[in-house]
């Protein structure tokens, strides 16, 4: 949960990033749109030059042409308007034009030519132009064109203005953006942190709100109204279950009481065999109420105050020794590997009951001249502790359920027990802040406990039941 966000999946970046492509695209039109007009104004000039000069130079007396058009020329020597006087046969008689323009046609109507025009100032560079072709009454074919690069140069000129609008937009808008990103961003670490001890089932804890009142702060006051809710559903639930828990152990002790006191009474009478099996019921019941009610007391994050530096490899010693009498009536070979382990911040007595309790199972499941083992080494981030049985295993479809109150699998709806083991451990390896990890080996089943807190952005599964891929050596 405490990953660093990635900046870019950010609200503020995706707008930003928006609003950057709909002016990039918006002012690709418009200057598009007013390159376009441009040209087309221009272009219109232009012909309306042409069409005067042709008119002009048309209307002169035939002996007088050539003389007129080579005067036209040499005012302008550039060719930026060019003229050319042609005989019947394209050959030239005057003007600045030494080829008569093939693809253009004699209407007395402005073009744009095909293949364009030499310019003599440019090293016979040819470059856009527009002309017009007349046939004279005579026969000859008068042409003048006009060197259209003005048009191009204003267009090369907008799109350079487009650029530097673009970058001189984009770039103030990119660094106005990653400083409007950075508020938010910061209050959604906040966030994040905030969740964190939520996450980890203490519903106490709140969204922390600003003074602003934007989007974000109303979203986490509903979620904190919201959270308050749970948490008073929760506490009446869990207050309804403990005060059942603990109100019917009183009249069921007396009862038990005073069904012994029959039984002691009735002996060697056929009703004492029956008290005597509802005696065991009563017991069984009695039995769930006080791990119900150490559920709840475990649930209690109050406690973790008192944690203290432990050594784990003592407490598997203990545990090993408590357990092995109970293996070695059932044939059971009790196997147990310590390596070196570096000490813990934990509560030695609710440690030693959690892993009681998965050794317990592990015994109590793998049938008798089975194997147990119970093996310590050192992870990356602190010390692990396997349990490895050869019994039936869990299957993985309920390996998140085994945790569960009350819960109770295929394998081991035949086998005496509450169902509450594993919940026990469930709630200390989470005040503890450890994982628990249900896995297989071989044909058994592998119980890893993790003695280390989650990094930074791991998720644990339901229950604890997680899996960490760094964790070596593997056990088979």
């Amino acid at each position: 949960m405490n990953a660093r966000p990635n900046a870019w999946h950010s609200a503020t970046s995706r707008l930003i990033l928006i609003y950057g492509a709909l002016f990039a695209l918006w002012g690709f039109v418009l200057v598009g749109v007013i390159q376009w007009e441009t040209t087309r104004y221009l272009n219109n000039v232009i012909d309306q030059m042409l069409l005067q000069r042709m008119h002009y130079i048309g209307s002169t007396e035939p002996d007088r042409l050539p003389a007129t058009v080579d005067a036209a020329s040499k005012i302008d020597p550039h060719g930026i308007m060019s003229v050319g006087l042609f005989d019947h046969e394209h050959r030239p008689l005057a003007g600045n034009i030494d080829n008569l323009p093939r693809a253009l046609p004699r209407d007395g109507l402005v073009h744009q030519l095909a293949h364009g025009l030499p310019r003599p100032d440019r090293d016979a560079e040819r470059v856009r132009a527009r002309g017009l072709a007349s046939e004279l009454p005579n026969g000859d074919i008068l042409v003048i064109a006009k060197d259209t690069s003005t048009i191009d140069g204003i267009g090369a000129i907008i799109r350079r203005a487009l650029l530097w609008g673009v970058s001189l937009t984009i770039i103030p808008g990119l660094l106005g953006g990653f400083l409007l990103r950075r508020g938010p961003e910061k209050r959604i670490r906040a966030l994040q942190e905030a969740t964190d001890p939520i996450r980890q089932g203490d519903l106490s804890k709140r969204l922390p709100v600003s003074r602003r009142g934007d989007e974000v702060d109303q979203l986490a006051g509903i979620v904190n109204t919201m959270l308050g809710e749970i948490e008073r559903l929760m506490n009446e639930v869990k207050g309804v279950c403990d005060n059942i828990a603990h109100d019917l152990r009183t009249p069921l002790t007396r009862l038990r009481a005073r069904l012994y006191r029959t039984q002691q009474q009735l002996e060697g009478q056929p009703e004492a065999t029956l008290i005597e099996a509802c005696m065991v019921d009563i017991d069984a019941v009695l039995t769930r109420f006080r791990a119900l009610l150490r559920v709840s007391e475990l649930e209690d994050r109050n406690r973790a105050a008192c944690f203290d530096e432990v050594d784990v490899g003592q407490v598997l010693r203990q545990v090993h020794e408590f357990y092995a009498p109970v293996a070695e009536d059932r044939g059971q070979p009790f196997e147990l590997d310590i390596q070196t382990l570096a000490p813990i911040r934990a509560d030695a007595h609710l440690l030693f009951e959690a892993l009681a309790n998965l050794v317990g199972n592990a015994i109590k499941f793998t049938p008798p001249g089975g194997q147990v083992r119970l093996r310590a080494s050192m992870d990356k981030r602190g010390p692990r502790v396997d349990i490895i049985d050869s019994g039936p295993g869990i299957p993985a479809d309920e390996r998140d359920a085994v945790t569960r109150r009350f819960y109770r699998g295929d394998n081991s709806r035949t086998t005496a027990g509450s169902g509450l083991g594993l919940s026990i451990v469930s709630a200390i390896v989470r005040l503890h802040g450890y994982a628990l990890d249900i896995g297989e080996a071989g044909t058994g089943a592998r119980l890893t406990l993790y003695c280390y807190a989650l990094a930074p952005g791991e998720k644990p599964g339901t229950c604890l039941s997680r899996s960490v891929p760094e964790v070596t050596p593997a056990i088979v």
